[in-house]
């Protein structure tokens, strides 16, 4: 026996390499850490606890907080038991990833069913309602509670109240592929619960060493198409430069004197 947490993601489809369409459930298993060892000495049965999903200090309660710091890890949000396994494989804080299980093993998977409120007999039993009209009196009622004799309801009569929010385990489910780098596992067919909620995998309790053959899954990752560039040449016509002669600030500075003298000798003269 072995077991894993994770989270429903959603559903999808895959296909084989034969274009066979198999519907799956994506669930997200996040390395989960061994927080207690149960042993049959100290506690009465044996079992392993598993922590998953790593939340803030803040938010966790002192005695989770006591559990995480004895394993060497952070909080965790989650913490379930699995029993039936070998305690003696295990050690506190080792880490369990998805590669535990493989592509075609058969699991069980249980998780938490939507929660539809209170409803009536019909939505909740699938029962049948009676005539909507021509003078009829029933129409979606439980119908009879029972013989008149014992003068009581029996225990497990199908009557409205709330439907949902039960924990629901699927047996014998395929495991159709391993992604260990995304930490993702798909399991053919649905899983019980909304997006985003609890689950926990399991190894099939009447099928513990059931395995089936394999069927290779299309897969539409190509190489990357690495477009090569093509440098223009561009020509440029080198133009003449004119060589202008600079003249010296001195040059120019005397220049600019002599001009100043001779103007001011010609308004002597004139005057």
């Amino acid at each position: 026996m072995k077991g894993i947490l994770g989270r429903k993601l959603g559903m999808t489809q895959v296909f084989t390499k034969s274009g066979k369409l198999v519907p799956v459930t994506v669930i997200e298993v996040e390395p989960n850490v061994v927080t207690q060892i149960k042993t049959k000495e100290n506690d009465g049965y044996e079992a392993i606890q598993l922590g998953f999903d790593t939340k803030r200090e803040k938010l966790a309660t002192k005695a989770s907080v006591g559990i995480t710091n004895k394993a060497k890890t952070t909080p965790k949000r989650f913490f379930k038991e699995i029993r039936g396994v070998d305690v003696n494989e295990y050690s506190l804080g080792q880490e369990i990833k998805a590669d535990i299980f493989v592509p075609g093993e058969v699991v069980d998977v249980t998780g938490t069913t939507k929660g539809h409120g209170f409803q009536g007999v019909i939505k909740r039993h699938g029962q049948s309602r009676g005539p909507m009209g021509h003078g009829s009196h029933y129409h979606r009622r439980p119908g009879s509670m029972g013989t008149m004799r014992p003068m009581r309801v029996f225990k497990g009569k199908k009557l409205p109240g709330h439907m949902g929010g039960l924990t629901v385990t699927v047996q014998n489910l395929e495991i159709v592929s391993v992604d260990v780098e995304n930490n993702v596992i798909l399991v053919k067919g649905n899983v019980p619960g909304a997006k985003k909620s609890l689950v926990i995998i399991k190894t099939a309790s009447k099928n513990p060493n059931k395995v089936n053959e394999r069927e290779e899954l299309n897969t539409y990752i190509t190489e990357p198409i690495v477009e090569e560039v093509v440098t223009e040449e561009v020509v440029t016509e080198e133009t003449p430069v004119e060589t202008v002669e600079e003249t010296t600030s001195e040059e120019t500075v005397e220049e600019v004197v002599e001009e100043t003298k001779e103007e001011s000798t010609e308004t002597v003269e004139e005057n």
